[in-house]
């Protein structure tokens, strides 16, 4: 299935980097094409939209799961002295990715219905345990 996803970086983040550390910047552009080219690899396999919702839900899951974890680096990293900088531009990296896969209309209604099929279906089985 050909979906059109294109992943970009947004500028504050790159923006926000330090000037003299071009590694950081080299790993959020690596980063963001593996990514892009993991979500069309995924969505060139998927046979139907529903698989494609799957795709990127899977996706977002992670996007949403890595910003939770450099957030809470942010506070640690400043109660002990050091700048939280990197962490705050990754943190601002993965929810703009998630807010790039949302933007394409049709995509976004179909994401709802699988994270709603997704919480219904963990739901039935952890409730049988």
């Amino acid at each position: 299935m050909d979906v059109d996803v294109d992943l970009g970086i947004p500028r504050g983040v790159l923006e926000s980097l330090p000037e003299e550390d071009g590694n950081a910047e080299q790993d959020i552009r690596r980063a963001v094409t593996g990514y892009r080219q993991a979500l069309e690899d995924g969505f060139a396999a998927a046979e139907d939209e529903a698989e494609a919702a799957s795709v990127a839900v899977d996706f977002l899951e992670y996007a949403e799961g890595r910003a939770e974890i450099y957030d809470e680096f942010v506070p640690e990293l400043r109660a002990w002295g050091q700048s939280p900088i990197y962490a705050i531009a990754w943190r601002d990296l993965y929810i703009e990715l998630a807010a790039q896969v949302y933007e394409v209309e049709w995509l976004a209604e179909r994401i709802d219905r699988e994270r709603n099929y997704r919480l219904v279906d963990d739901g039935i089985r952890f409730g049988k345990n």
